[in-house]
């Protein structure tokens, strides 16, 4: 077996006795050894391959697998630039604490320099984001039995130690590289593999590396009568168990993250008058809370403690105002002050009928509109892909009580690119979960090239709801899209692009429908078939007055006892 074919063949088989179940391959001439080791996985059953014509799709396509599925997903690419395209993905996997794996084939050392095709430094492509980056040496002939035993050895402990380091076993879950140097010829020859080159008896992984596990140190639920407030990021799972125990929660993710959180939560932390009546002494943050500037000010509040639940890490305290950083959050039968509490969920009541009642007079031109008939028709064990921008805001702010839905998201660092991409990798993680996506036109045509499935790879059943508003509608709502800056706002801010999203999605062969009212949007969010792109027509003009007329409305009724 010539070197590069045994080199390739280790890799895959170690990754999946590892525990990886989903690849995705960008193809290229370099690291043509890795694809046929991938395709013969695949045709064995080991693993299921994904081939993306585009690296960036591909890694945030394997970005979507492993948050959908919370396990490691590899995304494989060829030399050169194709490296460098994985860069906004594996960005979004460290902030986001996501275990992605590149595996990136590499010319031997030796090329580097000398002004040799496709050739670059791999060892500072993704500067520190990465939890591990190695470099293999060349593979080198098996003829000689301890020296193909060597390497096997050195290769599977290596892949095992990455494994584990996207996984979390040294600090947050998060990417990580192999840079593999393959030596020509890069075709097999047909011979078998020798038996040095095995793996550990019954499919056994080569190194067992643990991944620690709840911490001792956990932040407790509140002591009885204290007033404490917990605050979940727009995705974490956390929030309706506290909830359901007697705890007040507020999440970014409203009445989306289940029916006992405080689905007006953010409107009532935007009410100083409110706040200044009822503020907690104490807040225990759950992930990375970033999308809403109540939450800011609450952090940064001298009056109040704050607690922090995640990884040690790059946990997020932008103010500096953290008490304690710990790993977990366990649930007890203390209760917070009861006036308080009750106090916090009566206004909590009030408000939400108050938002609702408002959002009932609009129609689905309207992106708060939409994004409330979005949640409210989503089946029970659905999965909803939000993209950054305004759809995750008008989420939060707009969604009533609902239980039973998983929300992701990529708020690593927030970006629109790759989320089409992410939500086809989530909803092929979780085949039995209705799958859909809320995004804008801009974040949509930014990944449009997601669309751009083989006909021989699998597609998922996915519903992506487009708010498509002709441009960025979040800058309508912030600072830009104040009166005194309209002359410039369309051409530098609200950038409509005029595309026909229908011809496009047409093109790639997906469904394309254009949403006519509440009720045929219900049918399309309710059950997922196939890859459906669902144009949703809406304003953004009014925009900025429509989410201060749901914050006053909000506000009132919290007021009024």
């Amino acid at each position: 077996m010539r070197p590069s074919t045994a080199f390739a063949e280790v890799l895959v088989d170690e990754l999946i006795r590892a525990g990886v179940r989903e690849a995705v391959l960008s193809p290229g001439s370099r690291n043509a050894p890795l694809s046929l080791a991938l395709h013969r996985a695949e045709l064995a059953g080991r693993l299921r391959l994904h081939v993306r014509i585009d690296e960036r799709t591909g890694a945030f396509l394997a970005l979507g697998l492993a948050r959908g599925s919370g396990r490691p997903a590899v995304v494989v690419t060829t030399s050169g630039t194709a490296v460098a395209n994985l860069h906004p993905a594996v960005l979004e996997a460290h902030h986001g604490h996501v275990p992605l794996l590149v595996l990136s084939a590499d010319r031997p050392a030796d090329l580097r320099d000398v002004g040799a095709n496709q050739v670059i430094d791999q060892r500072t492509v993704f500067g520190g984001a990465l939890r591990l980056f190695h470099e293999f040496g060349e593979a080198r002939p098996l003829t000689d039995p301890a020296v193909a035993s060597a390497q096997n050895a050195r290769w599977r402990s290596m892949v095992c130690r990455a494994v584990a380091a996207a996984g979390g076993a040294f600090g947050a879950p998060g990417p990580v590289q192999l840079d593999v140097p393959l030596v020509e010829p890069l075709l097999p020859d047909g011979t078998a593999a020798p038996a040095e080159l095995a793996g550990r008896p019954d499919d056994a992984v080569w190194t067992a590396i643990g991944v620690p596990g709840p911490h001792p140190g956990a932040v407790l639920a509140p002591r009885s009568g204290e007033r404490v407030l917990f605050l979940a990021d727009l995705t974490d799972p956390r929030a309706v168990a506290l909830a359901s125990a007697g705890q007040v929660v507020v999440s970014e993710a409203g009445g989306a993250a289940g029916r006992e959180v405080l689905a007006a939560g953010m409107h009532l932390l935007a009410t100083p008058e409110f706040l200044a009546a009822h503020r907690p002494d104490r807040v225990v943050v759950l992930g990375r809370p970033t999308l809403f500037r109540a939450v800011t000010g609450l952090l940064a509040d001298p009056a109040v403690q704050v607690d922090i639940v995640g990884p040690a890490a790059g946990f997020a305290d932008p103010s500096g105002r953290a008490h304690a950083v710990l790993p977990g959050v366990q649930t007890s039968e203390a209760r917070p002050d009861p006036v308080w509490a009750d106090a916090w969920r009566a206004a909590d009541d009030r408000a939400g009928r108050a938002v609702q009642a408002v959002l009932d007079d609009w129609d689905l031109s309207s992106s708060p509109r939409l994004a409330r008939d979005v949640v409210a028709a989503l089946p029970r064990r659905a999965t909803l892909i939000l993209g950054s921008s305004q759809a995750p805001r008008d989420v939060g702010l707009c969604s009533a009580g609902r239980n039973g839905i998983t929300v992701l998201a990529n708020r690593g660092v927030a970006g629109i690119d790759g989320m089409i991409s992410t939500a086809i990798g989530a909803a092929l993680a979780v085949p039995d979960s209705a799958a859909v996506a809320l995004v804008g036109d801009l974040t949509f045509l930014h990944d449009a090239t997601a669309l751009v499935i083989g006909p021989r790879e699998p597609r998922p059943d996915l519903t992506v709801v487009v708010s498509n508003n002709d441009g960025g509608g979040i800058f309508e709502t912030l600072e830009p899209g104040a009166p005194e800056h309209r002359d410039a706002f369309e051409r530098v801010f609200g950038t409509p692009p005029g595309v026909d999203l229908g011809g496009w999605v047409q093109a790639c062969g997906a469904d394309y429908v254009e949403v006519g009212g509440p009720g045929e949007l219900a049918e399309l969010v309710a059950a997922p078939r196939g890859l459906t792109v669902a144009d949703v027509r809406t304003g953004r003009r009014d925009l900025r007055d429509q989410v201060r007329e749901l914050h006053r409305a909000a506000a009132e009724a919290a007021l009024d006892v």
